[in-house]
């Protein structure tokens, strides 16, 4: 899970609930050994909790196919499976290296792993500088088929073609050209490569092998019928693509059994050629001069991809032409490097480099989806009321085409989060846990780090691991704090009854991800969105006393429950006795709310446990519903010590 997808957290019951749709009731390991020396409920209870445990795992396996994915990547590859899950991508690419020079005669050098110079660096991929706007028109998306594996194709670069600059002249004297070629960026200017007509290269085989591998796969997935056979043909095409896109960074990387740095700059320097050039021919013929309606103009372009305003009027229009261009722009190129046309943005949101958003469009009559980069809707780092901001606003933008009720939404929510209406679920912030958290490796103290210190301190069972992600919330503390000091456990919040700190994840957290999106739409976004009439009203949680703390020497007074004023003794006030009946049915009308929420809540998590008759007992969480319970909680045991101090006697 870590090494193949991105959650928030990797939590047996979070991945579930993300692919499966299920849960199991999370029973905390502190009450285990109660539920065994219990009833024969208490240990049937027990018993499914051990059971899901095992089940959820299988069939997490059947629905990911982790294991028929993992075989078929040993098949391609020729490696054992433990060596998949033990051992990184390199094993892998030099495996089918020994494979391949094994059937061509030739010998592979036994080095042990090292590294590259440090002093000697290579220049990556390129990026088009972005032309951040709103794009009311079709954005073309023109993409390369696997650019790395098919520039080593095309140009032939592989250990066996590499030839310094001396030999290159004594063994071929007619000059570059047709025997080899020089690199456009050598490491130290010396290296050339031969051309395939002279030595086909053993890394362009490979590929060749992998691709054309991968298109019979893919025909078979598509011509399949048995669910099962048409997973196998996943996992297979999935496994020639993944080893097909190794074998790039196999020659770059820092420490490795082969690393070839000629090979890795060579690649990303003809890289950033295709693109500048795939620019060049597209701005400099589809022009008004040539015939065209408007200029194309190239907007961004990102390492293997160009998106293009080719001012062709709607998606209908623009689908058809841009795959003939698509086409047109491919001739240029030598064989087989291709450029596919893809999809089509309309409208697009350019934010920045690796940022950015749009309605989807693959075909004319719907648009498919909205597709988001680089935001906070796919980031793991931000709190989930960031999240749904960011995509309730990007949805009426791009969706609706609504900024003023984009404007308004994003309004709605800072107000609430200042007046403290938001729930906690929404606030909570995970980071992984990379080292320990005492560890001596941290430059700089973190909050989650500092956070899982301190738990383990409280609680050493249930504290997070290494690997594990820690969530935490931000709560109030004097002035001058730093943030790490203000990290605290959701649930301890809860317990201790803790005012959150409002103003840090308005600063911290939404002002940024806002501020980004609305740029290019709106005028001065900041003033607009985080200040303003809806910010004005903050609501101020009494601090809770604490051992130690100053608080621990304040005295606390009563307060009317109609105008909050002091009162020294009694429920109201002299001013709101006149209303005393209106203020107690607010209050109860307050508790039966609290009570219906509570018994909503708590009957789904009964749902969710198998029994309608029995206590809940789940502590998981990384389920929403765990903090809402937990809250709902609080507030209905505040609710009723408020109706218990109207001392109204009801044994009539």
């Amino acid at each position: 899970m870590f090494r193949n997808h991105k959650l928030s957290s990797y939590s047996l019951n979070s991945v579930c609930a993300e692919f499966l749709g299920m849960q199991k009731e999370d029973v905390h390991h502190s009450i285990i050994s109660e539920l065994q020396q219990g009833t024969d409920e208490d240990r049937r209870r027990l018993a499914v909790y051990c059971i899901k445990d095992s089940y959820l795992v299988i069939r997490l396996m059947w629905k990911l196919a982790v294991l028929i994915n993992y075989i078929e990547m040993a098949r391609v590859c020729g490696v054992p499976l433990d060596y998949l899950l033990n051992r990184g991508q390199q094993i892998k690419v030099f495996s089918m290296l020994l494979r391949r020079c094994r059937a061509e005669n030739l010998l592979v050098p036994n080095l042990a792993k090292h590294g590259n110079n440090e002093d000697v660096k290579f220049e990556g991929a390129t990026v088009i500088e972005p032309k951040r706007a709103f794009y009311e028109e079709p954005i073309a998306t023109l993409d390369f088929a696997s650019l790395y594996p098919s520039i080593m194709q095309a140009y032939n670069l592989c250990y066996s073609t590499l030839i310094s600059k001396t030999d290159a002249e004594r063994q071929f004297p007619g000059g570059s050209g047709t025997a080899y070629k020089p690199s456009p960026q050598c490491v130290d200017g010396v290296h050339h490569f031969v051309t395939a007509s002279t030595r086909r290269g053993i890394l362009p085989r490979i590929l060749e092998d992998l691709l054309a591998a991968r298109k019979r796969a893919k025909a078979d997935m598509k011509k399949a019928t048995d669910p099962m056979e048409k997973a196998v043909q996943n996992g297979r095409q999935l496994a020639l693509k993944i080893s097909a896109n190794s074998v790039y960074g196999f020659t770059g990387a820092a420490v490795g059994q082969l690393p070839c740095l000629p090979i890795a700059s060579t690649t990303t320097a003809y890289g950033r050629t295709l693109l500048l050039r795939t620019r060049e021919f597209v701005e400099s013929t589809y022009t008004i001069a040539n015939g065209y309606p408007a200029n194309a103009e190239v907007v961004y372009g990102d390492t293997d991809s160009v998106m293009v305003n080719f001012g062709f009027g709607d998606v209908a229009t623009t689908l058809p032409k841009a795959e003939k261009v698509a086409e047109e722009v491919t001739k240029i190129f030598p064989a087989p490097v291709k450029l596919e046309f893809e999809k089509v943005y309309f409208p697009y949101l350019l934010m920045n480099k690796k940022r950015y958003a749009g309605l989807l469009w693959t075909r004319p009559e719907a648009h498919d989806y909205m597709d988001a980069k680089g935001l906070e809707t796919v980031r793991r780092d931000n709190c989930l009321l960031v999240r749904q901001l960011v995509d309730g606003c990007l949805r009426k933008i791009i969706i609706e085409r609504d900024t003023g009720a984009a404007i308004n939404y994003a309004k709605r929510a800072i107000a609430d989060l200042l007046q403290n209406k938001i729930d906690i679920g929404h606030l909570v912030i995970t980071k992984a846990l990379s080292k320990e958290a005492d560890s001596k490796d941290y430059k700089a103290k973190s909050a989650h780090a500092e956070l899982a210190k301190r738990m383990r301190q409280r609680d050493p069972g249930s504290a997070p691991n290494v690997g594990d992600r820690v969530p935490y919330v931000i709560v109030q503390a004097p002035k001058g704090t730093a943030a790490y000091e203000k990290a605290e456990d959701p649930v301890y919040v809860l317990d201790h009854n803790l005012p959150l700190d409002a103003s840090y994840y308005l600063q911290n957290q939404l002002a940024k991800p806002l501020t980004r999106i609305f740029e290019p739409i709106i005028k001065d976004p900041e003033s607009t969105l985080l200040r303003g009439d809806h910010t004005r009203v903050v609501a101020k949680p009494t601090p809770v006393a604490r051992k130690g703390g100053i608080m621990g020497f304040t005295k606390k007074t009563l307060h009317c429950l109609g105008c909050k004023a002091k009162i020294s003794s009694g429920t109201v006030c002299a001013h709101c006795k006149p209303r005393e009946g209106e203020v107690y049915l607010k209050r109860v009308h307050e508790c039966i709310e609290h009570e219906r929420t509570f018994n909503e809540l708590w009957t789904q998590c009964q749902r969710c446990q198998g029994s309608l008759h029995q206590d809940v007992l789940c502590s998981n969480s990384d389920c929403p519903i765990f903090y809402k319970r937990k809250k709902v909680q609080a507030d209905l045991r505040d609710s009723s010590s408020h109706l218990q101090r109207f001392d109204v006697d009801f044994s009539w």
